[in-house]
């Protein structure tokens, strides 16, 4: 699994609260941007990707794109986690192929219930 956030802080919070849901979770990596994490996906198998949408060089809807756009990882889970109070941001982000979304704040059952097919596949 991959969290992208370009908030060390958030990105704890959001492992803390994914170790709350009891998920099998596997090895946990983290990236601050969409470049960041391409890097670390070049060098290590990710299942799953968790991506804030708003961040520097380049945001969650770019790397989405570029996700969507690669054979090698076109139908890699990516679930969006965002502030966006705009659903056009939300609707963009379905639009370009984004398997599910989670607005902040949010709880361990809220993950628990939007990840736990995803982890199983």
């Amino acid at each position: 699994m991959l969290i992208v956030d370009d908030s060390t802080a958030i990105r704890k919070i959001l492992l803390r609260v994914l170790n709350q849901t009891g998920l099998p979770l596997g090895q946990v990596l983290e990236a601050g941007d969409g470049k960041e994490a391409l890097k670390l996906m070049e060098d290590h198998n990710v299942s799953l990707v968790l991506s804030d949408i708003n961040m520097p060089n380049m945001d969650g809807l770019e790397l989405l794109r570029t996700l969507r756009a690669s054979a090698q990882w076109h139908d890699l889970p990516v679930v969006m986690i965002t502030t966006e109070g705009s659903q056009a941001k939300v609707q963009e982000a379905v639009d370009l192929g984004a398997t599910s979304y989670v607005r902040k704040p949010f709880s361990a059952d809220l993950l628990r219930d939007k990840l736990a097919s995803l982890l199983s596949q």
